[in-house]
C-alpha cells in the first residue's frame, strides 16, 4: 500500500526528471515514456480506489481510513508538529484518480496533437511536472505539502500557458500574447496564494500543526482564534487561495488568457487539475470544520458566527461568478474562450454547493447532501469539459484557427467530433441524462430546498445563459455558412477533417463517460460514506440521503415538480440560441449592431473589469513609476535623494560581482554567522 500511495505523485516527477535521457533514443519512446507519468499515477490510483471499496468501504488494504502515511516530520520543537505525508481517505483518492485518469487521456491525446512541436521535450516535462504536483496537492496531509502542490502546479502551469513563448501573432489571445497570459495567471493566483499563506500560518501558530487529520481532531485552534476574533479573518485570508487558483471574481481574469497554451494545456488546467484545485481545498476544510465545530459546541464553545460569514461569502461569491462568466459566454469570438468562460461559471457552482453544505453544518443531513452534491458536479464537470476543450482542440487543429469567424458549416466535415461536442454541450447545457444535468440540477435543488432563494435565482438564471452559449459555440463552428477560410481550405486541397485515432479514442471515452457516469451519483454517495462517518455525521442520517440510493435519486428528481423548472430553464436558454445559431432564422449581426449593442459590448468588455485592472494595477503602477524616475533621475527635483540613490547603487554593484566564488563566500559568511547567532540564542 505504501509503494500505491506514492506513485501517483512520485512516478510523474520521476519522469519529468529522466525524460531528456529516454529523449534520446527517438521521438517515439520519448512521447510513450512520457505518456506512462499520467498512466502508472492513473493506475495505481485506480487500485487504491478499488481497494477502498473493499468490505464496507472502511478500510484500505486492512489499514483503518483515513491513512496518513507521514513520509518525513520537520521541525522538531516542543508544541509543534510539521508533517509531509499522503493522507488516503475517499476525498484524496476520489481526486487522484480524477486527476490522474483524465490527465493521462489528454497526454494520449497529446501524442498527435502535438507532433512535430519543436519544444516537445519541454512540453512533456511540464505536463508530467503538472500532474506530479496536483497528485501533492490532493493527496498531501497537511497544509504545507498542499502548499508544496499548489505551488508546484503554478509554476507549471505558467510554463504550460506561456508555452509558445516566441509569441507568434496566431498564438495571441486577443490583445495578449502568450508570454503575457503565463505572467497573469501567475501574479494573478500568486494573489490569492499570499492570503492563503498568511492564514497557514497564522493556522500553524495556533495549533502547533498542519496535519489535517491533527487540526479536525484538536480544535482548539479554532475556539483561540474565535475568541481572539480573528477566526473568520483567517478563513476569508486562506479563501483567497482557491478565488485564485479557482479563477472565482475578484481573481478571475487569468483565465480567458490562459487559453494562450496548447489546447491539451487547457483541458487539463480547466477539466480535472489546476482550476479544481481551490474546490479540493474547500471540501477539505469543510470537512475539517464541520468536526471542529461539533467538538467545540460539545464543550459548550460556538463559532457559528465565524463559519457563518465565511460560507455567506463562499457561496455568494460563486454564484456571482457563475452569473458574471456565464454573461460574457455569450459574446465571446473564440471557441476555447467560451470554453473557459464556461470552465469559471461552473467553478461558481461548485463554490456556492460548499458555501451552502458550510452553511448547513447545523444540519448534518442537509451538510452531507449538498456537499456530496458539489464533489458530484467536480467529477461531471471534469468529464465534459475535458471532452469539450478536446473536441475544441480538434476544430483548431483542422482550421487552424480559434476564432469562430474561421469556422461553420464544420458539421459535414468534422461528424466524428461533431457528434462527441455535441454530447459535452447537451452534459454542460444541463440536459437529462447526461452528467451534467444531475450534478448541476442537484445543486440547484438543494438551493431551492434548503431556502438559499438567493443562490437558486443566480444559479437559475446562469443555467439559462450557459444554455444560449453553449448552443451559440455550436451554431457558430459546425452550423451555417462556411466561412472564407474553410472554403479557402477546400479549395486549396486541405478541407478539414476528423483527427486520427490517438485524438479519437481519449474523445469516444470521455464522452461514453459523460453519458455513463451521470447514473453513478448513488454509487459515489455511498464511497463518501466512510468519510461523513468519520467527520461524525450519524449513520441514520446518511441513510435517509436520496442522492445516496438508486434509484430513489432519479426516481424523485424527475418526478418533482423542479424537474420541470429545470428544463425551463434549459429551454429559455437553449431555444433561442437554436433559432438564432443553428436554424439561421434570426441574423445575430442585426441584433448585435441595433439595440442590444450597448449590452453586447458591455458584455464584450468583460463588464470592463479587466480593463479596471489594467488601468490601476498596470497602467497605474507604470505611470507611477515613470513620476518617480522622472522626479529623482530627469528633472533633478529630489538632487539630495538622487546622490543617495547612486551612492546606494554603486554601493550594491561592488557586493554583488556575479562571480560564482564571490556568492559562495557569502553564503558561507551568513553560515557562519547563523551558527553563531543560534549558539547564542540556545
Amino acid at each position: 500500500m505504501a509503494i500505491l500511495a506514492l506513485l501517483p505523485w512520485v512516478f510523474p516527477f520521476i519522469v519529468a526528471a529522466t525524460l531528456p535521457l529516454v529523449a534520446k533514443i527517438g521521438g517515439r519512446a520519448r512521447d510513450w515514456y512520457a505518456v506512462s507519468g499520467g498512466l502508472v499515477s492513473g493506475l495505481s490510483s485506480l487500485l487504491i480506489g478499488i481497494d477502498s471499496f473493499d468490505g464496507v468501504l472502511d478500510y484500505l488494504g486492512g489499514v483503518k481510513m483515513p491513512y496518513d502515511l507521514i513520509l518525513a516530520e520537520w521541525i522538531p520543537i516542543d508544541g509543534y508538529r510539521v508533517t509531509f505525508g499522503v493522507l488516503l481517505d475517499s476525498l484524496s483518492i476520489f481526486m487522484a484518480n480524477v486527476v490522474a485518469l483524465i490527465g493521462t487521456l489528454i497526454l494520449i491525446y497529446s501524442v498527435e496533437y502535438m507532433h512535430g512541436d519543436e519544444g516537445i521535450l519541454r512540453y512533456w516535462m511540464l505536463m508530467n511536472i503538472f500532474i506530479g504536483s496536483m497528485q501533492v496537492l490532493v493527496l498531501g496531509d497537511s497544509l504545507l505539502a498542499m502548499f508544496f502542490g499548489w505551488e508546484g502546479v503554478g509554476f507549471a502551469s505558467y510554463g504550460l500557458i506561456g508555452y509558445y513563448y516566441r509569441d507568434e501573432k496566431e498564438y495571441w489571445i486577443g490583445p495578449y500574447p502568450p508570454t503575457h497570459a503565463g505572467m497573469k495567471a501567475f501574479i494573478t493566483t500568486r494573489i490569492g496564494d499570499v492570503g492563503l499563506l498568511v492564514a497557514t500560518i497564522v493556522i500553524f501558530l495556533t495549533s502547533g500543526t498542519m496535519n489535517f487529520l491533527d487540526l479536525a481532531s484538536e480544535p482548539g485552534w479554532a475556539a483561540e482564534l474565535a475568541r481572539s476574533g480573528v477566526l473568520a479573518a483567517t478563513l476569508l485570508l486562506a479563501l483567497l487561495g482557491p478565488i485564485g487558483k479557482s479563477a472565482q471574481f475578484p481573481l478571475h481574469e487569468w483565465l480567458p488568457e490562459a487559453m494562450a497554451g496548447p489546447t491539451p494545456v487547457s483541458a487539463l488546467i480547466h477539466a480535472a487539475t489546476m482550476v479544481k484545485a481551490g474546490v479540493y481545498f474547500l471540501a477539505r476544510f469543510t470537512g475539517i470544520l464541520y468536526e471542529v465545530y461539533w467538538a467545540l459546541e460539545e464543550v459548550g464553545v460556538n463559532i457559528w458566527g465565524e463559519l457563518s460569514l465565511f460560507y455567506t461569502a463562499v457561496a455568494f461569491v460563486g454564484a456571482f461568478t457563475a452569473f458574471l462568466a456565464a454573461s460574457q459566454g455569450m459574446v465571446s469570438d473564440q471557441i476555447k474562450k467560451v470554453l473557459a468562460y464556461s470552465t469559471v461559471s461552473q467553478l461558481g457552482y461548485m463554490f456556492a454547493a460548499f458555501g451552502m453544505a458550510g452553511l448547513l453544518i447545523e444540519h448534518p443531513k442537509a451538510f452531507a447532501d449538498v456537499y456530496a452534491t458539489g464533489i458530484y458536479h467536480l467529477s461531471s464537470h471534469a468529464i465534459f469539459k475535458a471532452l469539450l476543450f478536446l473536441s475544441a482542440g480538434v476544430v483548431g487543429h483542422a482550421v487552424h484557427s480559434y476564432l469562430f469567424r474561421d469556422m461553420g458549416g464544420l458539421r459535414r466535415y468534422m461528424p466524428f467530433t461533431y457528434s462527441v461536442m455535441m454530447i459535452g454541450s447537451l452534459a454542460l447545457a444541463g440536459v437529462p441524462p447526461f452528467n451534467g444535468f444531475w450534478s448541476k440540477d442537484a445543486i440547484l435543488h438543494a438551493a431551492y430546498v434548503e431556502g438559499f432563494g438567493y443562490v437558486y435565482l443566480v444559479l437559475a438564471v446562469s443555467a439559462i445563459l450557459t444554455g444560449f452559449y453553449t448552443f451559440r459555440m455550436m451554431g457558430l463552428a459546425f452550423h451555417g455558412e462556411e466561412s472564407e477560410h474553410v472554403r479557402h481550405m477546400v479549395e486549396e486541397g486541405h478541407p478539414p477533417h476528423d483527427p486520427g485515432i490517438l485524438m479519437k479514442a481519449p474523445l469516444a471515452i470521455l464522452a461514453a463517460a459523460t453519458v455513463v457516469s451521470g447514473f453513478l451519483l448513488p454509487m459515489l454517495g455511498s464511497y463518501f460514506k466512510p468519510l461523513f462517518k468519520f467527520m461524525g455525521v450519524p449513520e441514520e442520517e446518511l441513510l435517509a440521503i436520496k442522492i445516496f440510493k438508486s434509484p430513489d435519486f432519479f426516481i424523485s428528481t424527475v418526478t418533482s415538480p423542479l424537474f420541470l423548472v429545470a428544463m425551463g430553464l434549459v429551454a429559455l436558454g437553449v431555444v433561442p440560441s437554436y433559432m438564432v445559431y443553428l436554424a439561421g432564422r434570426y441574423d445575430p449581426e442585426k441584433l448585435v449592431t441595433g439595440p442590444l449593442k450597448p449590452i453586447w459590448s458591455f458584455l464584450y468588455n468583460r463588464w470592463y473589469i479587466n480593463a479596471f485592472y489594467y488601468k490601476v494595477f498596470v497602467d497605474g503602477v507604470y505611470a507611477l513609476s515613470r513620476g518617480i524616475y522622472n522626479y529623482f533621475e530627469v528633472t533633478g527635483g529630489g538632487e539630495a535623494f538622487k546622490q543617495l540613490y547612486i551612492s546606494l547603487s554603486e554601493a550594491a554593484r561592488r557586493v554583488q560581482t556575479g562571480y560564482l566564488r564571490m556568492n559562495m563566500s557569502y553564503m558561507l559568511l551568513a553560515l557562519v554567522l547563523m551558527t553563531i547567532l543560534y549558539m547564542v540564542v540556545v
